[in-house]
């Protein structure tokens, strides 16, 4: 058994009450030890060796959980001899998500760490809580909050007689991480793997050059050395989604000491991009999570993210002081922000300059809070937050405020916004598409929105900083001083790239790329797409959308050519015909979710469906197509205020008129026609629709497959 040092981490969901059962299983230890009593050896004993599913009442929380738990909590009796000096006590932990307490004759050692990894926890028991005779351990749920229902293992439960600092330090091992072409340290994410596969924490303790968790050493300065319980470990480095992989076994016996030199490179080919984490927070300065605002410095550097935007709640924290002190300026360029963290949406601002005041958060309407926003000196770009995800009882884009087909606000609400996020690595979705889709249609309703991709980090290994991040087309040849007003101008202009690893480059007609309007003048258009990644991951599906529908669809097999340099996964070009009208082209990248406990993908954070499947994804930017030749991005929207406009109420004309239009065109038709006063479900309009192409009818029957959800949503009860 190996353990770490505990920690508390300070949830941000409550937990519902809900009534408990409990499993009373007692233990004695001459049944399962060598030995008659636990505390008169000098090693750790085994208390139970079994791993037990426990969940408070409720469904499960996902379909790979059994329908019923072994039990909601813990209870184990067990004999010992009381010790006048502090022990140890080691269990195993997966899949934890919500508030467990753990304690020991009624004494609370701590908690359960509120993450769903796999990983070894140890508690320090003070001296005299272990009593001669029967001891009870007791494992629960915190239900005097909010309880949700949480399917956690636990077990393989043992008493070690030392102190927690003597079983973290038995041997040590020292590494060196170092850029494979220069020979030069690096920061980079160290990622300790115990023989059982779980998260080892060591007996290293966050510093002005490491910051640590269980199996999860950051190191600024390419160097760190670790205390380490006797045993058999694989350690991983990396240096985040650009970076390759090395990795050691080590041995380590009582007493030793082992030296290792690890070496990565960049394999991503990313110049001329910056690598931005637009959602940044602390425990320091947001109050949730366990991320302290050094330990941030250290994990930016670390995970190569040049442009940190810092984004705790409804407060403006510049970075540059913090990242000094620390001896790591020269690795990002940090630019002030706000979470402006709203009853009605969460939205993250920059630049903001220097001693600005911070936009009242107390509003309740978009409109107010936009614009007082856009007062915020400096501040030119705001992003619409996890828009599918509930936060003080709104959900920005679910059915009861947003038509998602048509891209409109059932309140009025106008979208102030020119950003949203599409990727949200700390609170993911089950369908990893959604949020994507809720983008282009954007783009379809006439919006400028650049697509973003985050980490939503409050934290230094759970959700860790920079997994989901943008790429913003920019001179990035020195991190530590990028100029922020030209990245700006680019995020803004959506001269941008989407990863969540790995990427997707979009070329159309061998020049114009994400952001640019690309002239079309022959009857056929050329799309170039490269997906990049690095070598630990997998790309198996390249799709290409115009307008938000799929044109094109391609598998990334074993067939795929295998001399394509390191960092592409996928190099090919597709000839489509010129559409009738105006479109945008966005490429998407997908693979299968990453395992590893280097660089996992997480579960979602608010799950529409027992069901999940792990990806990463990357997409570009969009490219508009201008094929009428009025030198503008005309939308979907626009050609069907003009349709609409020109049949003056003729529902057979309107009908006929979408002929050489796609859905998305026709969807904005439907939504204006419906929104006139007039209904598409009289026998009239539905003869009518049965006339129109199929292109037209799919897209007025889109539309209303989401009015009807609307109005569901929207009923009353």
């Amino acid at each position: 058994m190996r353990c770490h040092a505990p920690g508390v981490y300070q949830d941000a969901e409550s937990i519902k009450m809900r009534s408990m059962q409990s499993c009373h299983i007692l233990l004695l230890a001459c049944a399962l030890l060598s030995r008659s009593a636990v505390g008169d050896a000098d090693d750790s004993v085994a208390i139970d060796q079994r791993m037990h599913h426990l969940r408070t009442d409720g469904p499960p929380e996902w379909s790979e959980f059994s329908q019923e738990a072994e039990a909601a909590n813990l209870e184990l009796t067990f004999r010992a001899v009381k010790s006048e000096t502090e022990q140890t006590l080691t269990l195993r932990q997966q899949d934890v998500k919500q508030q467990w307490i753990v304690s020991l004759n009624g004494q609370q050692l701590g908690r359960l760490r509120g993450d769903e990894n796999d990983m070894v926890v140890c508690f320090p028991i003070s001296a005299g809580v272990i009593t001669s005779g029967e001891n009870t351990l007791r494992i629960e749920q915190n239900v005097r909050r909010r309880a949700v229902p949480d399917d956690i293992y636990v077990g393989d439960i043992a008493l070690d007689s030392r102190a927690m600092t003597q079983v973290l330090n038995e041997s040590t091992v020292e590494i060196e991480v170092v850029d494979a072409n220069t020979g030069q340290p690096l920061p980079a994410r160290l990622t300790i793997v115990n023989e059982d596969g779980a998260l080892q924490s060591t007996g290293a303790s966050s510093n002005d050059h490491l910051a640590v968790r269980p199996g999860i050493v950051y190191t600024s300065t390419g160097h760190a050395r670790l205390g380490l319980p006797a045993g058999q470990y694989t350690v991983y480095v990396g240096r985040g989604f650009e970076y390759s992989l090395d990795a050691t076994e080590v041995s380590l016996a009582a007493g030793e000491t082992v030296q290792r030199r690890l070496s990565i490179r960049r394999e991503v080919p990313t110049e001329g991009y910056v690598a931005c984490d637009t959602h940044v927070h602390t425990l320091t300065h947001s109050g949730h999570g366990d991320a302290s605002v050094q330990e941030r410095m250290i994990t930016l550097a670390a995970e190569g993210i040049e442009l940190p935007i810092a984004t705790d709640h409804n407060v403006h924290i510049d970075h540059r002081a913090f990242a000094e002190d620390l001896h790591v300026r020269q690795y990002f360029t940090p630019v002030i922000g706000n979470e402006v963290t709203t009853r009605v949406g969460h939205f993250n601002v920059f630049p903001v300059q220097a001693g600005a005041r911070e936009p009242n958060h107390e509003l309740t309407d978009w409109k107010s809070i936009f614009a007082e926003i856009y007062r915020t000196p400096g501040v030119r770009a705001v992003i619409l937050n996890h828009g599918r995800d509930l936060h003080g009882g709104t959900r920005p884009l679910g059915p009861k405020l947003h038509n998602g087909v048509v891209g409109e606000n059932l309140e009025g609400w106008l979208p102030g916004m020119n950003a949203m996020e599409v990727v949200n690595s700390g609170a993911t979705q089950t369908d990893v598409l959604q949020m994507f889709r809720d983008w282009m249609v954007f783009l379809n309703r006439g919006r400028s929105i650049t697509p973003v991709g985050s980490s939503d980090s409050h934290d230094v290994g759970r959700h860790f900083v920079g997994q989901g991040r943008t790429y913003i087309r920019c001179d990035d040849r020195d991190p530590g001083n990028i100029d922020v007003q030209q990245a700006v101008n680019g995020f803004i202009q959506g001269q941008v790239m989407v990863s969540y690893g790995l990427l997707a480059e979009l070329t159309v007609n061998g020049k114009y790329q994400p952001g640019d309007l690309a002239r079309v003048d022959d009857e056929h258009v050329q799309v170039a797409v490269r997906v990049l990644g690095p070598h630990w991951v997998k790309a198996t599906r390249v799709r290409l959308f115009a307008n938000g529908q799929q044109i094109r669809d391609e598998e990334i097999g074993a067939e795929t050519p295998h001399d394509l340099p390191v960092g592409v996964k996928w190099n090919g070009q597709w000839t489509i015909a010129a559409p009738a009208h105006d479109v945008h082209l966005v490429a998407i990248a997908t693979g299968p979710g990453i395992d590893g406990l280097y660089w996992k993908t997480a579960k979602p954070y608010q799950p529409t469906a027992p069901d999940w499947e792990p990806h990463i994804v990357g997409c570009s930017g969009a490219v508009w197509l201008d094929v009428d030749g009025d030198g503008r991005k005309t939308a979907a929207y626009d050609y069907a205020q003009r349709l609409f406009a020109a049949s003056s109420g003729d529902l057979d004309k309107l009908i006929d008129s979408l002929s050489e239009y796609d859905r998305a065109v026709a969807a904005q038709v439907a939504h204006r026609y419906q929104s006139s006063g007039k209904s598409w479900f009289t026998p009239t309009a539905q003869a009518a629709l049965n006339r129109a192409t199929d292109e037209a009818q799919a897209g007025v029957r889109s539309y209303l497959e989401a009015w009807r959800a609307n109005q569901i949503a929207r009923s009353p009860g």
